[in-house]
């Protein structure tokens, strides 16, 4: 008995049948159908793959409404200041996030734009900073059809 399996009494083996059915001289011809070099094997073209999977400035909202060729171009979209439609009052996500990002800066040495009178923590000083209307961030509102309003931190009501 052998350790590959090569057990000469077993009778379901026939030494006549060939292994292949192809003939020893006939090459092997696997790539007759392949995709030209610009497309992969769905079809798809590699410019189009590529742009499938850009992303606008990191927002998921941005990457439905991104430009086409004919569309206004990214600058074009922010609705000026004397045409606003949506409330000045800050929301409480817009609130959360900007007392996050602000509160991360501090703790990062940034430069605090409030008398600290003893506070030490950067949550704390960042709603003080809030409070007083001194946070140098501004809030972008994107709109459904793809154009943004822009908000400074003053202009918004909490």
């Amino acid at each position: 008995m052998s350790d590959y399996g090569g057990d000469d009494d077993r009778e379901d083996v026939g030494a006549d049948e060939p292994m292949f059915d192809q003939e020893e001289d006939e090459p092997i011809d696997d790539f007759e159908d392949e995709a030209p070099v610009d497309e992969d094997e769905y079809g798809k073209s590699r410019a189009a793959e590529e742009e499938e999977n850009i992303v606008i400035s990191g927002d998921p909202s941005a990457a439905a409404n991104r430009q086409k060729p004919a569309e206004k171009a990214h600058k074009d979209k922010k609705i000026p200041n004397e045409e606003r439609i949506t409330t000045p009052y800050m929301t409480k996500y817009e609130k959360a996030r900007i007392l996050g990002t602000r509160a991360l800066q501090i703790s990062m040495n940034a430069p605090v734009l409030v008398d600290l009178e003893g506070e030490t923590d950067p949550l704390q000083i960042a709603i003080k900073e809030l409070r007083e209307k001194k946070i140098p961030l501004i809030v972008r509102r994107y709109m459904p059809d793809g154009f943004y309003e822009d908000w400074t931190c003053e202009e918004l009501l909490q």
